[in-house]
């Protein structure tokens, strides 16, 4: 099944994060996002720009809403007509499947 049409499932820890071999298994998924490590953590890491600072909004609304119907928030950084959107599972430190499928559904935004 493709990433996008998977929806998050709740983590509230417990399980390890994905290995890193993995992960690059599943950014091929994903390709245009970057795999991070930040301060230990592994990451995903995608920058957008737009025209302007209202364009920029209307995206970080629709990705709001969307990390609200699946329950899973990705780190947002906005500077005027750029944004940068993060994602890892809080509760593990780490990747999992949901943040490839955030990823994904974020790409069909």
């Amino acid at each position: 099944m493709e990433l996008s049409q998977k929806k998050c499932v709740p983590c509230e820890g417990g399980v390890p994060p994905m290995k890193p071999a993995e992960a690059l298994k599943m950014q091929q998924h994903v390709k245009d996002w970057a795999l991070l490590t930040i301060n230990g953590i592994h990451n995903l890491e995608k920058r957008f720009k737009f025209k302007d600072f209202a364009e920029a909004m209307k995206f970080i609304n629709k990705v709001a809403v969307l990390a609200e119907k699946e329950g899973h928030h990705p780190d947002i950084t906005i500077n005027w007509n750029k944004v940068t959107l993060q994602l890892s599972t809080h509760a593990i430190k780490g990747l999992s499947e949901n943040d490839f499928i955030m990823a994904a559904k974020i790409d069909k935004l």
